[in-house]
């Protein structure tokens, strides 16, 4: 399937490849993973860094809301953190508190993201259960701030069909 991209937009991402590598720090958030039994986290660390990128700081925190929210915010004002990226809370549990703790610290949600990631869900995993993911992204202190459902499936479809290929893009815009 051949990418329709207008011609600004081939411009913008032109100017994003010559940026170089993006610092990501990777948070997965599950009440029943460890830091032995995550395979989402490392999954995403591992796309990333083929994809070029790199890895500034990774943890694990349970499904807490003031400290997802608390790390979430201290990653982006790091020096090091272009992309904060996280796995896990994303579901319709009431523990499942990842993106209640992430929404308030964005300066400007970025929908389509979401949207994007729901309509591949549903062509190419879950079919009509796509309604039930809460996948966001946004900006927040001029770092991109993602969450993505916890499952390796949700993380592998997320970062190589539309973060892999729109991370440089992503975080030129927020810079400018």
């Amino acid at each position: 399937m051949s990418e329709k991209v207008p011609n600004g937009t081939a411009t913008h991402r032109a100017e994003a490849a010559q940026r170089g590598a993006a610092r990501c720090g990777v948070l997965t958030v599950s009440d029943s993973r460890t830091l032995v039994s995550d395979e989402s986290g490392p999954l995403l660390r591992a796309l990333l860094t083929a994809a070029g990128h790199t890895i500034s700081v990774t943890d694990l925190l349970p499904n807490d809301e003031p400290r997802v929210r608390a790390l979430v915010e201290a990653w982006t004002k790091r020096e090091d953190v272009d992309a904060v990226i996280i796995t896990g809370g994303t579901g319709l549990g009431s523990r499942d508190r990842s993106v209640e703790a992430v929404r308030p610290l964005l300066d400007k949600e970025i929908p389509g993201f979401g949207e994007l990631f729901r309509l591949f869900s549903y062509q190419d995993q879950v079919g009509t259960s796509a309604i039930l993911s809460r996948a966001l992204a946004g900006s927040a202190n001029r770092t991109l701030v993602v969450v993505l459902p916890g499952s390796k499936a949700a993380v592998e479809l997320a970062t190589t069909r539309i973060l892999v290929p729109e991370l440089a893009h992503l975080l030129r815009e927020i810079g400018r």
